[in-house]
């Protein structure tokens, strides 16, 4: 068995003073150092938006947290945020990034977006990470980042339907919190097997 630690998204555009800031975003960052060597591997996830994402409110001139609907379904639209190669987009400057085996970038394709470290928002177009856990005998995550609510929880629960015996460790996660979507979130986790920590 093989335990990895899946490191969501810890990136300057969701810690304070980012586009999309979470609040305490950044306090989670020694802890997740700390953490890093008591695993086999270590995998980074990255937002990375092109200009224009068909995620963000300013394409549509609409206002930054309104929903839209979505070949695949209700999406929020979302302030710009994690532009590819903008300083928003790196991770926090003082997260381990040396002990990454792997970091994967996600919601590279603008006319989806991608909360999930394993698929896309349409729920099938896969991002590779399960294929790459699978050949590494990886059997075990815990999910650590930003934000619990969205991509930590899609990651979560993608992990746990797709057979991976997952933990989210709650206390080196931050919520967005918009609209009641962190205790949703927490519901749909422990429902999918989840173990919240």
């Amino acid at each position: 068995m093989t335990h990895a630690l899946l490191v969501i998204d810890v990136q300057n555009d969701f810690c304070p003073g980012g586009a999309l800031a979470v609040a305490g975003g950044d306090e989670i960052v020694p802890g997740i150092n700390a953490a890093m060597n008591d695993f086999d591997a270590v995998i980074l996830t990255q937002d990375w938006h092109p200009a224009g994402h068909s995620s963000f409110a300013s394409t549509y001139d609409a206002a930054p947290m309104s929903m839209t609907e979505m070949p695949y379904g209700p999406q929020v639209l979302w302030p710009d945020h994690c532009i590819q190669g903008s300083i928003g987009a790196q991770f926090h400057a003082d997260l381990t990034t040396d002990r990454a085996d792997l970091i994967i970038r996600k919601g590279y394709n603008p006319a989806i977006d991608s909360y999930s470290a394993f698929f896309e928002n349409d729920k099938t177009t896969p991002t590779g990470l399960e294929g790459y856990l699978r050949t590494r005998g990886i059997d075990t995550l815990t999910l650590v980042g930003l934000a619990t609510d969205f991509c930590v929880n899609y990651s979560a629960v993608d992990a746990a339907r797709l057979g991976f015996d997952v933990t989210v460790d709650m206390k080196l996660c931050r919520a967005i919190d918009f609209d009641g979507s962190l205790a949703a979130a927490e519901t749909g986790m422990r429902d999918a097997g989840v173990t919240l920590a």
